[in-house]
């Protein structure tokens, strides 16, 4: 997936978990800092990855989104 998003980091983006199911599959967790560049992000750039690499035919799963009102962050996450 990495290959089909290119070098330049997503603007906005501040965390992204992926974690491997039992049965297989996968769960991607993304924390952004706007709504704005969520929208973008995956307009400009995502859609147009996971339609590469699962060959023009993305898995229906659809994207969920949670608009959460973040009191506090700590902590660091390295690249």
């Amino acid at each position: 997936m990495r290959e089909h998003l290119g070098p330049v980091p997503l603007a906005g983006k501040l965390l992204h978990l992926c974690k491997r199911w039992e049965d297989g599959g996968l769960r991607y967790i993304d924390v952004w800092d706007s709504e704005q560049n969520y929208s973008r992000a995956f307009a400009d750039r995502i859609h147009k990855a996971v339609d590469s690499a699962f060959g023009g035919a993305r898995p229906r799963t659809g994207t969920k989104v949670w608009v959460l009102n973040v009191l506090e962050i700590t902590g660091s996450v390295n690249s």
